[in-house]
């Protein structure tokens, strides 16, 4: 009954994406859905971009083990750096008509950074993208008792998502945003409301928590704890600002007022709703401690979703696992999006700039589904977990790409000459502390490969004046 059910709802969301797409007449209907998105819908699209697996299963299975403390790169992270994203995308270039960032680094600096900074946020998707799909894997592998190994379900999820995303776009994306959106919060509202009934009232659980030290946040410990502390938060927060993922929602707007406001409300409402998973799981290890307890030593991803299955009835699982789907699936169609634009505008289209908007329409799909083919070998050999490939995937982009944005909207001197140091420099520092020391460095690489990345970019425009009024006095 429950796969049924569930199989139904993922040819629905298959179906309304497939008649969306029949709206899509040219690129930019596909890359950034035609900048016409309302409010509510930019709300949804921007909640989307973060709620899908590790706010699900890898958020809730990391709370019951670490507590808060050991959340803070997602959802306090990840929340801010929407708010952030929201501030800089719209006041400062959203007027600017881009359609990926690649194509500000392209402008402001040349086409060398466009180039090298496109190639970083495509690395750092890697990770994300592979999440979302090792979650769907994970619920079909559920969902058929065992009988699809995880694998299987992995190809599977990846066929579904890739199938809708490479016609309809952004604006399939979308569109199934905000209907997604809706069935999560309301699914993990009725499933939250179901367990608190089990356990007595939420505050049994949260009372419980704080008694076993779950609710603890800020770190104990010397100062280079409190330094990996924050290099963790600054990774997500920092590190996913130039992420096209996020400039698309934002910038997808029909105003810079909306894609402001539609940023600063949809970060909020993901905030509150990732405790809603945490405490479904939480409540699971004092429903039957000692089942879970086992189930944690194998893997505590499972936790929540072996919870449902065994102790709510066929309604509730039905709720629960179309809620699931939903999030899993509108996360990762904009994630695969992303990234096939971003290597489609700036790498591919500079090689043949007379191209037809219908031809290049028709790169940008079958860069889609290229990279959704390396997406899944990545998900199929890794075994970091859901949380894991999420943390490790915004550190490339913390040390080569967030200097150079954040430097060229706000540093009138910054230059090519510092922005390519800054991204040599940057990314080469941590990937060779990373290299060398792994996890036995005090400070976190890829911290230490931003104050690199900061202090080439000063050092090496301020070096480089002189040249750079050179070169604009001759083109001039």
């Amino acid at each position: 009954m429950l796969p049924v059910f569930v199989a139904c709802y993922i040819l629905v969301s298959v179906g309304i994406g497939f008649y969306v797409s029949t709206k899509v007449k040219n690129t930019r209907d596909f890359a950034i859905a035609g900048r016409h998105l309302p409010l509510p819908v930019v709300i949804a699209t921007v909640f989307a971009t973060w709620f899908g697996a590790e706010a699900i299963f890898g958020v809730s299975s990391t709370f019951v083990n670490e507590g808060l403390n050991g959340l803070v790169a997602d959802p306090f992270g990840a929340s801010l750096c929407l708010v952030l994203a929201g501030f800089l995308f719209s006041k400062y270039l959203y007027h600017q008509n881009f359609i990926t960032l690649g194509d500000f680094y392209r402008k402001r600096y040349d086409r060398k950074i466009e180039i090298l900074t496109s190639i970083a946020i495509l690395i750092s998707y890697l990770g994300w993208v592979a999440a979302q799909i090792k979650a769907l894997g994970l619920v079909i592998h559920i969902l058929s008792d065992g009988q699809i190994a995880e694998s299987t379900g992995m190809i599977l999820g990846t066929l579904i998502v890739v199938s809708y995303t490479a016609l309809g776009g952004m604006l399939s994306v979308a569109i199934l945003d905000f209907i997604q959106m809706i069935v999560v919060i309301s699914g993990l509202l009725f499933i939250g409301w179901t367990v608190s009934d089990m356990t007595g009232g939420v505050n049994v659980v949260i009372d419980h928590a704080r008694v076993n030290n779950k609710l603890d946040f800020w770190p104990k410990g010397d100062i280079y704890t409190w330094i990996t502390f924050f290099g963790v938060w600054i990774t997500l927060m920092l590190g996913s600002i130039p992420q096209q993922d996020v400039f698309q929602r934002i910038t997808s707007a029909k105003s810079a007022q909306i894609a402001f406001w539609g940023s600063v409300f949809g970060a909020s409402i993901y905030f509150v709703f990732t405790f809603v998973p945490m405490f479904i799981a939480y409540s699971a290890t004092l429903i039957d401690p000692e089942h879970f307890q086992n189930i944690m030593a194998f893997d505590s991803q499972f936790v929540l979703p072996e919870f449902v299955i065994k102790y709510t009835h066929p309604f509730a699982q039905i709720v629960f696992f179309g809620a699931v789907t939903s999030a899993i699936m509108s996360c990762s169609s904009a994630t695969l999006l992303a990234p096939s634009v971003t290597f489609a505008e700036n790498v591919i289209r500079p090689l043949r700039p007379n191209m037809s908007d219908r031809e290049f329409l028709k790169v940008m799909r079958i860069c889609l589904v290229i990279f959704s083919g390396c997406v899944l070998l990545y998900a199929l050999s890794s075994n970091l977990t859901i949380f894991g490939m999420v943390e490790s995937a915004y550190k490339i982009t913390l040390a080569g790409a967030f200097t150079p944005l954040v430097f060229g909207i706000f540093w009138k001197k910054a230059n090519h000459h510092g922005a390519l140091a800054a991204i040599i420099f940057g990314i080469g520092s941590w990937a060779g502390l990373e290299i060398i020391y792994g996890d036995l460095l005090l400070i976190p690489a890829q911290l230490i490969g931003l104050m690199i990345s900061m202090l080439s970019m000063i050092i090496v425009s301020h070096l480089t004046q002189p040249l750079s009024l050179a070169l604009a006095t001759k083109k001039t």
